[in-house]
């Protein structure tokens, strides 16, 4: 095991009608709001108008800036920067996914910044300094609302790009399963999907002794396969969808990569999808998942066969760990596509004309991964076997 340093200051408020807090929350912490959203579905439900509510019975002094889109686009995030310097906004509240908190965090770190935000996400200059931010989560799937995180896609050149840093964390935030009611069942197995890439980005590391955070990880994996299919036929079954709210927070607030060594080249292969085809992210990621694992489980087949077993309930083969190994895989697969999700590019509408670039652009800065270390033609052969 690594040595580390686990540290998350995110305020997590859980439970029934916890939206009616975040005036409290916010008043502690800010004097000038912008209250940032997306489209129609927070009014359409009406959590638009518990949030207004809850600001005006605090005396919160706050504006609006809606309008962000699935994978956030830098165009709006620099608009949001000049309403916040023009109006003097010291806080920004987040209601909605992993989108708008991840338009948020950008705002948050271009606010006090002289140049373009986009020098964070397209080359390693570091975030010094950033404003705070809380959110009110609508969607389980980025975990963005407690992780140091955010991801924004840059409409020239269709560049979708990460930050990280500890300064973008959320001050507090507020999950209500109640509100992931109304979620369409496709948006629901998206988030799921990007739960479980965000569990097995983790899970997949060479580093040794780290079986404790193993079975966290496969507990949190085996939630999500319990309790995914159980919304689809009931999507008010508080039950199941508070299970799955709060493993997409523990999924990605840190705690399951204590001690590890991550990969996350799986996300940068997708991270090519979204950003030129504007795929939902958690569907890019069950297509690229199976793809990466195909082609990279040989490096560690023992570890492929621990999670074909404990994950997946597959009996061992001991005379073939690698039958074992690739067994998991399929067992992933088919859960994706019991569940109503992509598993192949084509399913998509994503061709083959542009997979050289892509693999390209994921690996201009250098190689990708670090459970098995992904050069561009390794890439391109991934994107094909996803086709």
């Amino acid at each position: 095991m690594q040595n580390f340093v686990f540290q998350n200051p995110t305020k997590i408020i859980f439970g029934k009608g916890t939206e009616q807090r975040v005036g409290e929350q916010v008043k502690e912490r800010g004097e000038k709001v912008l209250f940032h959203y997306g489209g129609g579905s927070i009014k359409k439900y009406g959590l638009y108008d518990r949030v207004v509510d809850s600001l005006e019975e605090a005396g919160v002094d706050f504006l609006e800036l809606g309008g962000v889109q699935p994978n956030p686009r830098l165009s709006l995030i620099k608009e949001g920067i000049e309403l916040c310097r023009e109006e003097g906004v010291d806080f920004i509240l987040a209601v909605g996914g992993g989108s708008v908190i991840d338009s948020a965090k950008a705002i948050a770190v271009g606010l006090p910044y002289e140049g373009n935000v986009w020098d964070f996400y397209s080359t390693e200059k570091e975030v010094e300094e950033a404003a705070p931010l809380g959110a009110v989560l609508t969607i389980p799937a980025a975990g963005s609302e407690s992780s140091p995180s955010s991801v924004v896609t840059k409409e020239e050149g269709e560049y979708k790009r990460a930050i990280s840093s500890e300064l973008i964390r959320p001050r507090f935030a507020i999950l209500n399963p109640e509100v992931t009611f109304t979620l369409p069942d496709y948006q629901t197995v998206c988030g799921a999907a990007d739960i479980m890439a965000h569990v097995m980005e983790r899970y997949f590391t060479k580093e040794e002794e780290v079986g404790f955070t193993d079975r966290l990880c496969e507990a949190t994996m085996k939630t999500l396969i319990k309790n995914v299919p159980r919304v689809l036929r009931d999507p008010e079954d508080y039950g199941a969808r508070a299970q799955i709210m709060w493993a997409s927070t523990v999924a990605h607030n840190d705690l399951l990569g204590t001690g590890r060594e991550e990969d996350w080249a799986s996300h940068a292969i997708e991270h090519e999808i979204s950003g030129i085809y504007d795929v939902a992210h958690g569907a890019g990621l069950a297509v690229v998942f199976p793809a990466w694992m195909k082609y990279v489980y040989e490096q560690d087949v023992a570890r492929f066969a621990q999670f074909a077993e404990r994950v997946w309930g597959v009996e061992t083969d001991f005379f073939s760990l690698e039958e074992t190994a690739l067994r998991g895989v399929r067992e992933l697969e088919d859960f994706f596509q019991e569940v109503g999700l992509p598993t192949r590019l084509e399913d998509m509408d994503v061709g083959e004309e542009k997979l050289e670039e892509m693999a390209s652009k994921c690996t201009e800065d250098g190689p990708v991964g670090n459970f098995a270390e992904l050069e561009e033609s390794d890439v391109l052969e991934i994107y094909r076997m996803a086709v």
